[in-house]
C-alpha cells in the first residue's frame, strides 16, 4: 500500500497546516501594497495654484505653507527659526541645496515673499515655487 497514511482517532495531530497561513499572509501583503500609495501621498492638504509653464525640479528641501498659517519643512511643522536650522544643517551636508516652496492659493503673498526672502538670506539661490499643472482648454 503506497501513499496512504491513516491517523488513529486516539493519536494527537501535531502537524501544522501552513497553507492557510500563507494565504492570509499573501492577502495582507496585497492589501499593504495597494494602500501604501495612499499612505505615502502628501499628508498636508495644500490647494496649489495652477500655471501652464511649470517644469520638474530636483528637490532637496520642501517648504509647505498651509492656509491656516502653518509652515512645514519636509512634512515637519516648524517656524522660521526651525527653517534656518534645517537649511543650515542641510547646507553642511550638501552644498547644492534646492528648495521648493509650496503655498496654498489662499496664503497671503507677503508670507510667501517672507519665506523666499528667508531662504535667500540663508544663501539658497536655487529655489522654485510649486504649482499644479494647468489643464489645457
Amino acid at each position: 500500500m503506497a501513499g496512504t497514511f491513516k491517523y488513529d482517532d486516539e493519536e494527537i495531530i501535531s502537524d501544522i497546516n501552513v497553507t492557510p497561513f500563507v494565504d492570509v499572509t499573501l492577502v495582507l501583503l496585497i492589501i499593504f501594497m495597494v494602500t501604501a500609495t495612499y499612505i505615502v501621498a502628501q499628508s498636508i492638504p495644500i490647494d496649489l495654484p495652477e500655471a501652464g509653464t511649470g517644469e520638474d525640479v530636483v528637490t532637496t528641501l520642501a517648504i509647505m505653507m498651509t492656509e491656516n498659517g502653518d509652515v512645514y519643512v519636509d512634512g515637519v511643522k516648524t517656524d522660521n527659526a526651525g527653517i534656518k536650522n534645517i537649511i543650515n544643517k542641510t547646507k553642511k551636508e550638501n552644498s547644492e541645496v534646492r528648495v521648493v516652496i509650496a503655498a496654498d492659493k489662499k496664503v497671503e503673498h507677503g508670507r510667501v515673499i517672507g519665506i523666499i526672502d528667508l531662504v535667500r538670506k540663508l544663501g539658497i539661490s536655487k529655489f522654485a515655487i510649486n504649482i499644479d499643472s494647468k489643464k489645457e482648454e
